[in-house]
């Protein structure tokens, strides 16, 4: 399936032949690349890569490598650069009589570790996150064209809400597998005391108490916070890029810079980074309770948190998640700049569609 999946996506006309031409593949021309771009004014999607200035061609494989690249420098880096928060975060959920507040927790963590103490889990935080970035960016650019291709352009374009959540889902879901060996260690090196403190000795310990049920015990809730989230991350980000140029920019997204294009990408996620950290946050407690418990169930967990204690530490989340996801789609969109990679516009009306709509009256001339 993934081989034709692969060979669909290279079914393009060769250069400088006419689109009569017939491809040198099976199947129709108008295949994955095609039926996405097919009618649209991006150059990169009708002529050769080096013709276009980009340093590859829009849907190829190496257009989705290198998507999963900049998915692993923008969720490594930046996970990484907040562990301190993220490790007060989860000492707030997990022991709220301890640790009172935010600033409690980094006084209580000062006192008792001293500054090194706060660096706690950024080992298994950036080597987990970076294998989550590569499945969550990469495979939501596969996916989001392999969905486009079945429904196409049109319905792709009519309803690419849905198809932002679901090419978003489907990534995120891959990418929790990726990372949660490296979650189950980092929340049991920040909230379990004495039991670790680098990644070396956290996974031999959790694999000799538990097995390798201690890896992804917490998968199915880990699911229930990073799929919300990521769906949100990605829907609500697209949409607003789209709103802020037709509302907001008193230009076209073409007049604009690129760095005035960056300016908006970080807007942008940090309007979608307010949305992901309230939708996920209850199920983030639970998976924070849940690794630093052994034997503990997710539906136990839950239940001796109670309502109140499912929202504890939303604050700093906000404020943590709000700062992430700007910045990591600020570093995505800014590494697809540096290597020359094609971006097609947001929310990009297909020729086909519009001469519809004007040929029905529904569009202005």
């Amino acid at each position: 399936m993934f081989s034709s999946f692969i060979s669909k996506a290279f079914c393009q006309a060769p250069e400088n032949k006419s689109i009569d031409t017939e491809p040198k593949c099976e199947a129709p021309q108008r295949g994955l690349v095609q039926s996405l771009v097919a009618g649209r004014q991006i150059a990169a999607a009708s002529v050769a890569a080096a013709d276009s200035g980009y340093s590859c061609e829009f849907a190829s494989l190496q257009y989705f490598a290198l998507c999963g690249l900049g998915g692993i420098l923008s969720c490594g880096i930046t996970h990484t650069a907040v562990v301190p928060l993220d490790l007060v975060k989860c000492r707030i959920q997990v022991d709220p009589v301890k640790y009172k507040s935010v600033f409690n927790g980094f006084v209580v963590t000062l006192r008792e570790d001293g500054a090194r103490g706060l660096a706690k889990g950024w080992a298994p935080t950036f080597f987990g996150y970076s294998a989550q970035g590569l499945c969550k960016f990469g495979l939501y650019e596969v996916f989001k064209v392999l969905y486009t291709d079945l429904i196409g352009e049109e319905n792709a374009f009519l309803y690419r809400t849905w198809l932002y959540l679901s090419a978003s889902a489907t990534a995120e879901f891959f990418a929790d597998i990726a990372l949660s060996p490296m979650e189950a260690a980092k929340v049991k090196i920040q909230t379990s005391p004495g039991f670790a403190n680098t990644l070396r000795e956290a996974w031999p310990k959790i694999y000799a108490e538990e097995g390798i049920n201690g890896f992804y015990k917490s998968l199915v809730p880990l699911w229930m916070r990073q799929i919300p989230y990521t769906m949100m991350k990605f829907a609500c980000f697209e949409r607003t890029v789209e709103l802020l140029y037709k509302y907001v920019v008193p230009k076209p997204r073409a007049d604009c810079s690129k760095s005035e294009q960056l300016v908006v990408t970080f807007a942008a996620g940090y309007i979608a980074g307010v949305f992901c950290a309230i939708v996920s946050h209850p199920a983030d407690t639970v998976v924070s309770k849940l690794n630093q418990e052994k034997g503990s169930t997710a539906l136990e967990a839950a239940k001796k948190l109670g309502m109140a204690g499912l929202w504890k530490g939303l604050t700093p989340r906000i404020v943590m998640i709000g700062t992430l996801t700007a910045l990591q789609w600020f570093i995505y969109d800014a590494f697809k700049v540096y290597m020359r990679m094609p971006r097609p516009p947001s929310g990009e009306m297909p020729e086909s569609l519009r001469l519809k709509l004007e040929a029905q009256g529904q569009l202005k001339q």
